[in-house]
């Protein structure tokens, strides 16, 4: 790239959209040599911010797009060069774990800390930070459910997980204490906690509000449907749930925290059947879910709740079991057959990278995923796969 400060302004002029297919078609080299060209025109500015304008256009690389920092211990160089291989599928494969019995696993992911649940207990596994793999044995096991843990969160100060036989178990992270919090009579198969506040979903067809401090229920919500999923704003003042969408053609209900009353629907004209499986808050208005409908939309509750701002079709008609985003640009989504994980850009409408982690004639759904900046970690029925996304020398399609 030759140092043209004239091709440079008209550069910066861009749309965003336009300067990320830009971005997107150069090499880690090309990026290195404009990340000099922008500091040698824009002197007064530090190749650190030069830098950090790069990766905000990047996929995964932890600047959110409120501004903030998810890795402020990681060089952003090394980010950015580790997201053209996000981009371009550049990854190694491997199977951690496998186990012999199919499960319904869940995973959360906690800096250098994995936690995976296996039937009835949860297990926290160290990731080394140089190569990123997973110790075989968990460093600590949080158990105390009689049945299958459906779901589990976690918090700063808590790992709070919902069973199959209806009970909720709040453990401290810091003591060996748990809290055992009774009211769903069926199992829970969702939860969110967030500021003290938990919300849990169950079979039962009611959504239940806790607090850390009550073994009881603060408020019961009738759902008159099974509840798949739930989420809790980051302002702690409503949440949002999913149905099975069996009932009524209303599965995504916004609910006020303090009145304790559904204050409005998202979406209109849902088939039945069309439930939601997960769904994350990506800012106190922008809402993500999928589903048993194939799509993962985007919801702006500021805006008309009837229709989505956006989404995204699943290509092979499969239900998207669940699904994270980096905060930015990037979606990954687990589907129901053979392992499918999927990576989007929400700039684009067609799917960007497609991993197929189980093969014919066995078939999984990826009940869950969890990614770092540098790895992507999926359980399926009988097994955790990762992703490693520092190698350059296996391409996965």
């Amino acid at each position: 790239m030759q140092r043209c400060p004239h091709r440079m302004l008209l550069l910066s002029q861009l749309p965003e959209d336009v300067l990320y297919h830009i971005l997107s078609h150069l090499d880690c080299t090309s990026l290195s040599r404009l990340s000099q060209v922008c500091k040698s025109i824009y002197r007064f500015v530090s190749r650190d911010e030069v830098w950090r304008k790069i990766a905000k256009e990047c996929l995964n690389t932890g600047i959110t797009r409120n501004g903030t920092d998810i890795y402020p211990d990681l060089q952003l160089k090394e980010r950015v060069k580790v997201a053209h291989n996000w981009l371009s599928g550049l990854c190694k494969r491997t199977i951690p774990l496998k186990w012999k019995t199919k499960l319904l696993p869940w995973l959360q992911l906690d800096g250098d800390m994995l936690y995976l649940s296996q039937a009835a207990d949860i297990g926290a596994f160290h990731l080394c930070r140089d190569s990123g793999r997973l110790q075989r044995h968990p460093s600590e096991i949080f158990s105390g459910h009689k049945g299958d843990v459906c779901r589990f969160v976690l918090t700063d100060s808590h790992l709070v997980s919902g069973g199959s036989e209806g009970r909720i178990l709040v453990h401290s992270r810091a003591r060996d204490t748990c809290l055992e919090l009774s009211g769903h009579n069926q199992e829970v198969n969702c939860l969110d906690a967030k500021g003290g506040l938990i919300v849990s979903g169950s079979r039962d067809r009611t959504a239940r509000m806790w607090t850390l401090t009550s073994c009881h229920p603060r408020d019961t919500f009738p759902m008159s449907d099974r509840v798949w999923s739930v989420a809790i704003s980051p302002t702690l003042r409503s949440f949002v749930t999913g149905t099975a969408c069996c009932e009524n053609t209303s599965p995504l209900r916004v609910w006020d925290v303090e009145r304790a009353q559904c204050v409005g629907n998202l979406g209109l004209g849902f088939r039945r059947g069309a439930g939601v499986l997960d769904m994350q808050f990506e800012s106190p208005s922008q809402l993500f879910t999928c589903g048993y409908d194939t799509f993962i939309r985007l919801w702006d509750l500021r805006l008309n709740p009837g229709k989505c701002v956006m989404e995204w079709e699943e290509p092979h008609d499969s239900a998207l079991y669940c699904l994270q985003t980096d905060g930015n640009h990037m979606i990954a989504s687990g589907s129901s057959y053979y392992g499918g994980v999927r990576l989007w850009d929400k700039r684009q409408a067609a799917c960007l990278q497609f991993f197929q982690l189980s093969s014919r004639p066995v078939s999984s759904p990826v009940y869950c995923l969890r990614f770092s900046s540098s790895h992507l970690h999926a359980a399926l029925a009988s097994s955790l796969h990762s992703l490693d996304f520092r190698q350059n020398n296996v391409y996965i399609r």
